[in-house]
């Protein structure tokens, strides 16, 4: 599948985690929960300025981790704020790793002032990309051994997609389109506007011939239309089994017959409970929107150690 590289490496060797997002993010996080004084008048008014502690970061449910590079982060830049040396963070848990209920995901050594000011912000990050990554990790799971992949979508928390997009790799999920920019995506209003499917995809190749181009279909002859048009990326929405076991025969079919690939993806209400019945039309993909916009958080403390 054509999609935008979503990996960056960064001076930290953390491959493929977003660092100049997360940075914006993590800024945007401290202004709002310490306001227009940038102040902690809790943790200024209860901790000597002196005072260094260890502090853990606990899960307190399973889970998959994602978004641990985002503690050092927030512990720079609030340690900045206050004009102290940065905490260290030992890494218990990369990642991708699973954990469970008590699991120690990182140790924090370091002024307590900082760690404190920096934990809801830290917490709130980390809580919610390893939500992302363990409701992807569940649809990975649901289709291990089919051959079939599990991708994103756009719908993303605003400012917050490149994050949530790498906690959807930590899933074992694969990312789609970043955005608007990177690959054209014509669907239902699209093709109404342009009038046809044809008409549609001949108006994006015209535009801009070195996009990728990725078409929506309901029904075999619209994928056919599609395929006749030119579109290899073909996505099946909204169709029941049957529907889609015989759009994609008649799409495998016409590649055969061409000698070209085809790309067909399985899109719009999927459940767990039903994923392995359409992976078995022999789609390579299913995208779920609610990877994103319907995770839960896992419950992520952060603790002072005696």
């Amino acid at each position: 599948m054509t999609r935008v590289d979503t990996t960056q490496a960064t001076d930290d060797g953390l491959s493929g985690f977003p660092l100049e997002h997360a940075l914006a993010l993590v800024e945007v996080a401290l202004a709002e929960d310490l306001g227009p004084r940038g102040l902690d008048v809790t943790t200024l008014a209860t901790i000597p300025a002196d005072q260094v502690r260890t502090a853990e970061v606990v899960a307190r449910a399973p889970g998959v981790v994602a978004g641990i590079p985002v503690v050092s982060l927030v512990l720079e830049q609030v340690a900045e704020t206050l004009g102290v040396d940065v905490p260290s963070v030992e890494v218990v848990r990369d990642d991708g790793a699973r954990v469970e209920r008590g699991d120690v995901i990182a140790r924090v050594v370091g002024s307590t002032r900082v760690v404190l000011v920096a934990e809801r912000t830290l917490l709130n990050v980390v809580s919610r990309l390893s939500g992302v990554a363990t409701h992807t990790r569940r649809w990975a799971d649901a289709l291990e051994g089919t051959g079939t992949m599990v991708l994103d979508t756009r719908k993303t928390t605003p400012g917050m997609r490149w994050l949530e997009k790498y906690a959807v790799r930590c899933g074992g999920g694969t990312n789609k389109r970043m955005g608007l920019y990177d690959v054209a995506m014509i669907k239902d209003n699209h093709k109404l506007a342009a009038g046809s499917v044809a008409a549609a995809y001949a108006l994006v190749r015209e535009r801009f011939p070195d996009v990728p181009v990725q078409v929506e279909v309901t029904t075999p002859d619209e994928a056919q239309e599609a395929w006749d048009a030119g579109a290899r990326f073909v996505m099946c929405d909204n169709m029941d089994v049957a529907t889609l076991t015989a759009t994609v025969a008649l799409l495998r079919e016409n590649a055969s017959a061409a000698g070209e690939p085809v790309e067909i993806e399985a899109t719009g209400g999927l459940t767990l409970e039903v994923v392995r019945d359409y992976a078995g039309s022999g789609v390579d993909y299913v995208s779920v929107g609610g990877l994103t916009h319907s995770s839960p958080i896992v419950d992520i403390a952060l603790d002072l150690v005696d």
